[in-house]
């Protein structure tokens, strides 16, 4: 991958997913050591989740796990996680709040929800990734972040464990690129000076 493809002026990098994303996601997290941005993880979760999901991916990497209550400030260098039953929201000045709005495509959270409110904020500053997953949530989304001048990354859907939501996203729009697992780290790498 070129280094040139990376934007210099990125601040934020967000993961969705669903059903077979975190299986990616540890093999991804215990690759990465620092990073110079905030990384920002919505998975599809059911309802009174506890923090299960917050305790496995922080035993899978160094990099500090934040809790996200409302108006938690988006940190560089750490990751934050959409707790279940909440939409996480973008907010000016790098703050992350939280929303209890009806579900979208079956989820609270929602990845459109939340790529579409980080599309608002941060523009060509952003990087998203769409993951594995069973429905369309992060289509509409991935097309905010594109639109907004945000890089768009989707898991080839023949590596995906299901292939029905980057199906859908590629059917609808034109990604920045379509990468295996091993392609998405290979780019994450990138992105860290």
């Amino acid at each position: 991958m070129e280094e040139a493809a990376v934007n210099n002026n990125f601040k934020v990098l967000i993961i969705g997913g669903s059903a077979g994303s975190l299986e990616v996601l540890i093999r991804i997290l215990p690759q990465l050591t620092a990073i110079p941005f905030a990384l920002v993880i919505v998975l599809h979760r059911k309802a009174g989740d506890d923090s299960m999901l917050e305790e496995l991916i922080a035993a899978k990497t160094t990099i500090p796990v934040m809790e996200v209550d409302d108006k938690t400030p988006l940190v560089p260098g750490s990751i934050c996680i959409a707790p279940s039953d909440y939409h996480l929201l973008f907010e000016k000045d790098d703050i992350l709040s939280l929303d209890a709005s009806e579900k979208i495509n079956f989820s609270r959270p929602s990845i459109d929800v939340s790529f579409e409110s980080a599309a608002e904020i941060y523009g060509s500053r952003l990087t998203a990734i769409l993951l594995s997953g069973a429905n369309s949530d992060g289509t509409n989304g991935a097309i905010a972040i594109k639109n907004a001048g945000g890089m768009v990354v989707i898991q080839k859907p023949e590596s995906a464990s299901m292939s029905y939501m980057p199906n859908s996203a590629i059917q609808n729009m034109v990604p920045d690129y379509i990468l295996d697992v091993d392609g998405i780290l290979d780019l994450i790498h990138n992105i860290v000076p």
